[in-house]
C-alpha cells in the first residue's frame, strides 16, 4: 500500500492551474483527458474543503475574542514589567 503524499493548498491551486492551463492549450491528449479532470475536480474539492476548515476556525477564533473582550490583553499587559 502505498501513501498518499499530502499536499498544501497553495500546492493545490499550483497543480490546478496547470491542468487549466494544459486543457485551455489543448495539450492534454484524450487518453489523459479523463485522468486530469478526474485529478483537477479532486484538488477543486480538496481546495474547498480547507477553505471551509479555515473559515470555521477564524469563526471560532474571532467568537472567542468577542465572548472574552479584553481578558488576554490584560493578562499580557498585567504581566509585563513595564
Amino acid at each position: 500500500m502505498s501513501r498518499q503524499k499530502k499536499i498544501t493548498y497553495s500546492q493545490a491551486i499550483e497543480e490546478l492551474e496547470g491542468i487549466i492551463q494544459d486543457i485551455e492549450a489543448e495539450s492534454i491528449d484524450v487518453d489523459s483527458l479523463t485522468e486530469k479532470v478526474r485529478r483537477a475536480t479532486f484538488l477543486i474539492k480538496f481546495c474547498k474543503n480547507n477553505l471551509r476548515a479555515t473559515e470555521e476556525e477564524v469563526k471560532k477564533v474571532l467568537s472567542d475574542i468577542e465572548e472574552k473582550p479584553g481578558s488576554e490583553e490584560s493578562e499580557e499587559t498585567e504581566s509585563e514589567p513595564f
